[in-house]
């Protein structure tokens, strides 16, 4: 495998792998923790909603360690190049959701589910926590930490968006919006992205001046929804993350289609298509009117290099869609690309819910009822197949 000299976050020197289409053609899964969710005895009466599934995971800086937090309230922490399980932690009385590493690999914060609506700043290492941030009036459902420093940021059901510093207990900025919001930083840290639902729109704004208006306000609009039916379905936006060069903004949904933006313009370059969405718990559960949020927002995501996009599907499938040739489109009457998968893989045992590549190492990290570590499989007759199926599909 090549190896390509990065810088991660925290400025430090790593090693990262030049991913090509036949190394996405070859991942396959090379371990699978069947123990990662911790389900209750089966017990008569109706059933009840199915398995406890992973809601969240995160790798840190280097891409040593990977962190889970689940519906059982426990977070479990994982050796990437052992492929080991190290610890399990539990947060019965706050619960545990969107698990993200700090720039220090021992400390995470993490959002509550009960209890209150804070923010806590967890030591992995001697498991206690180290502060609380408390301030938000409703479940936080984003939560991000700053790339290139200790700041952090938070989305809640109350309809605000945080700023805070790990330095200190309150937060330092508040932009209140029509609905609960999404959010993301881009890679330099100095921009910051917020989708606000019901309204699908996307407001970009500068991280020195988040008091003002946002520089960029985008509308998320595909005329092609009302194809499918009239009046078209909602888009519900569960995920926002910038490409590492910071030209695309990758919108992730809990519908049948995920969107690439031009960060600089607004225009819609590509709807990812070929997956069925994350918002039910099953194939069996019924659709409604409204579309929301499943059980996790972290289906779709981008590869480290921003080559490719990974992401889930509720038939659990594993979905890979080769996006290094993008062109943003040109004119008033060009069209969004529609990009259909480079490969489906199959491997994650039922639903994969979060999907995340790692950020130094090749491979990748799928999770839902279970928890699978993927490899591109080196094998001869791996490459035979690799082969043929590049010559069976034309570039995305």
């Amino acid at each position: 495998m090549v190896m390509a000299p990065s810088t991660n976050n925290n400025g430090s020197s790593t090693t990262q792998l030049a991913l090509n289409n036949g190394l996405m053609l070859k991942l396959k899964p090379s371990r699978i923790f069947k123990t990662a969710v911790e389900n209750p005895p089966v017990s008569p009466g109706p059933p009840s909603f199915g398995p406890r599934h992973i809601t969240g995971i995160c790798f840190d800086d280097r891409g040593d360690q990977l962190l889970t937090a689940a519906e059982d309230e426990t977070f479990r922490l994982y050796n990437c190049k052992s492929g080991k399980h190290l610890k399990t932690l539990q947060s019965k009385k706050y619960g545990i959701d969107l698990p993200r590493f700090t720039h220090k690999s021992t400390a995470i914060i993490h959002a509550s589910t009960k209890e209150d609506d804070g923010l806590r700043y967890h030591s992995l290492h001697d498991n206690k926590y180290l502060s609380y941030f408390k301030g938000h009036k409703g479940r936080v459902i984003s939560l991000e930490v700053s790339p290139v420093d200790d700041g952090f940021m938070s989305g809640s059901l109350d309809k605000t968006v945080r700023l805070w510093d790990l330095r200190a207990p309150t937060c330092r900025g508040l932009l209140t919006l029509p609905a609960p919001p999404v959010i993301a930083y881009d890679a330099s840290g100095l921009v910051f992205a917020v989708a606000v639902n019901h309204y699908s729109r996307i407001l970009l704004y500068d991280q020195a001046n988040y008091d003002k208006a946002p520089f960029l306000v985008i509308t998320l609009d595909d005329p092609s929804l009302s194809l499918i039916s009239y009046p078209p379905r909602p888009i519900y936006m569960t995920s926002l993350s910038f490409s590492s060069n910071g030209k695309f903004l990758l919108v992730g949904c809990s519908g049948n289609a995920h969107y690439i933006l031009d960060a600089f313009g607004g225009v819609l370059v590509a709807k990812l298509e070929g997956h069925i969405g994350l918002e039910r718990r099953s194939l069996t559960s019924p659709s409604t009117i409204q579309p929301e949020k499943g059980c996790s927002g972290e289906e779709v995501s981008w590869t480290p290099d921003s080559k490719y996009i990974v992401g889930g599907s509720l038939d659990g499938k594993v979905l890979v869609w080769n996006v290094q040739d993008l062109q943003v489109p040109q004119g008033p009457n060009v069209k969004a690309h529609h990009l259909r998968p480079l490969v489906v893989h199959d491997g994650h045992p039922g639903i994969a819910r979060c999907v995340k590549f790692n950020p130094r190492y090749g491979m990748m990290a799928t999770a839902g009822a279970e928890l699978a570590f993927w490899l591109p499989d080196t094998a001869p007759e791996s490459e035979e197949v690799a082969r043929d199926l590049l010559k069976r599909k034309a570039p995305a």
